[in-house]
């Protein structure tokens, strides 16, 4: 049988003659060649069957009837489709009719109702955050959580971190196991549960990284004026400025600029003499309990932060100070390096 059915393709002559082949590669680098094809101009015409004279005579008698001189074709009524007396289903192009015409009145009933749109926002969040079945509203909310690309040291330790985590189980267990249930179970609670379970919701959306390839000045803007809205320290929170965070990574003046601010002048130039890791240490040290923060961390409107400085130790102020700084790190290393006093660690 195996023979049989592998046995090769033998075309007529005659058909040869007018057919042709197509030549290709094969997806596994083999040459290919596909033979037996004809083009619709080369076909031949397709001869009408021929009809016996006894046929035809048999189709007329069928077909007519005399009366006298006059011939009567008599040709069979079209049968008209029967209605279905069941209930069809509605087609698809109606149900879209009809559904965009309730969608609209939705978006007008909802426009009056605040606290039903409130309610109705607050249920496809709330699927998006705990459940992940959007699918389950007719809302087309949409909540991102930008993750961290660049973990930054101790982030997943902080106080905010954890405050967040603990948050979020807390509003998980008080919600219902099934997202069907989601809707009622949100009826039923007080405005302030709903306010809290909405406020955790949208904190999560908040976006305020700097990506050095994507400027978004005006989001930082808005960071700028939610920060003051929420009153943010982020002191208070627990960030202090270490050799790993901040003073380690930075140049020898920014050290310089941030001992001056917290801490005064005369504090600042005690550590000017030493090297950078040295330096740095010994910043962290001057900092602590400080509630100093660099700008980035700074709320608008806040006071200076840090800068808690008694005026007797301050002799110059801080943009005094910035401007006679050198401009990166290497200029203030060469002014170091040139000096010819002896380098002794401060106690």
């Amino acid at each position: 049988m195996e023979g049989f059915e592998t046995r090769p393709v033998v075309f007529d002559p005659a058909e040869i003659a007018r057919a042709g082949a197509f030549v290709s590669i094969g997806a596994d680098g083999h040459f290919r060649v596909e033979r037996g094809y004809v083009r619709p101009e080369d076909e031949l015409p397709i001869e009408p069957e021929l009809v016996s004279a006894e046929d035809g005579e048999a189709d007329r008698a069928m077909a007519a009837s005399f009366e006298g001189d006059e011939a009567i074709v008599a040709a069979a009524p079209e049968a008209e489709p029967e209605e279905d007396e069941g209930l069809s289903p509605i087609s698809d192009r109606l149900m879209t009719e009809l559904t965009s015409h309730r969608t609209l009145g939705l978006r007008h009933a909802l426009g009056e109702r605040p606290d039903v749109a409130f309610l109705a926002a607050l249920h496809v969040l709330t699927l998006k955050t705990f459940y992940h079945y959007g699918s389950d509203s007719c809302l087309e909310l949409d909540l991102k959580s930008a993750s961290f690309g660049t973990q930054a040291p101790g982030l997943n330790d902080s106080a905010s971190a954890e405050a967040i985590r603990v948050r979020h189980e807390s509003w998980a267990k008080a919600l219902p196991k099934e997202s069907t249930d989601l809707w009622d179970a949100l009826q039923e609670w007080d405005g302030d549960s709903q306010a809290g379970l909405f406020a955790h919701i949208v904190s999560l959306s908040v976006n305020a990284v700097y990506e050095p390839w994507n400027r978004r000045p005006r989001a930082f803007a808005h960071a700028d004026r939610l920060a003051q809205a929420v009153d943010l320290d982020i002191a208070a929170a627990g960030w202090k400025a270490t050799v790993d965070n901040f003073l380690g990574r930075v140049t020898k003046a920014r050290i310089l600029q941030a001992v001056a601010q917290a801490k005064g002048q005369r504090a600042a130039d005690r550590i000017e003499h030493l090297k950078k890791g040295d330096m740095a240490a010994e910043a962290e040290t001057l900092l602590a309990d400080t509630g100093w923060l660099p700008e980035p961390l700074r709320t608008p409107g806040h006071a200076a932060d840090g800068d808690q400085a008694p005026e007797s130790a301050v002799e110059e102020t801080p943009e005094q100070f910035s401007e006679k700084l050198p401009e990166d790190e290497d200029e203030q290393v060469a002014q170091n390096d040139d000096t010819d006093e002896p380098m002794i660690a401060a106690e």
